[in-house]
C-alpha cells in the first residue's frame, strides 16, 4: 500500500513591489524559484502554488527537498 501522508514544509517568501504594480516573490531556500502576482493576495496564492510545483518536480526527479532552518526576520528602524 502506498503511503499518501503529506509533509508540511514552511519556506520564507520575499514579496517585492515590481514595476507592473504587482509583486515579485522569491524564496531564499528554493534556488531559482520566482513567481509574481497582481496584488499581495494573488502573489500569496501564486507563491503557494509555485512551492508545491517546485517540490513535486524535485520528488519526481528523486532529488532531496530543501529544508529551511527556523529563523526570525525583523525590520529594525534606527534614526541617524
Amino acid at each position: 500500500m502506498k503511503n499518501n501522508k503529506k509533509c508540511v514544509h514552511e519556506y520564507t517568501a520575499r514579496f517585492e513591489a515590481n514595476e507592473h504594480g504587482g509583486y515579485t516573490v522569491t524564496f531564499p531556500s528554493l534556488p531559482g524559484l520566482v513567481t509574481e502576482g497582481r496584488n499581495l493576495e494573488h502573489a500569496w496564492r501564486m507563491a503557494k502554488d509555485a512551492i508545491q510545483c517546485y517540490i513535486h518536480g524535485l520528488k519526481k526527479a528523486k532529488k532531496p527537498i530543501p529544508l529551511e532552518e527556523e529563523t526570525a526576520q525583523l525590520r529594525i528602524s534606527v534614526a541617524v
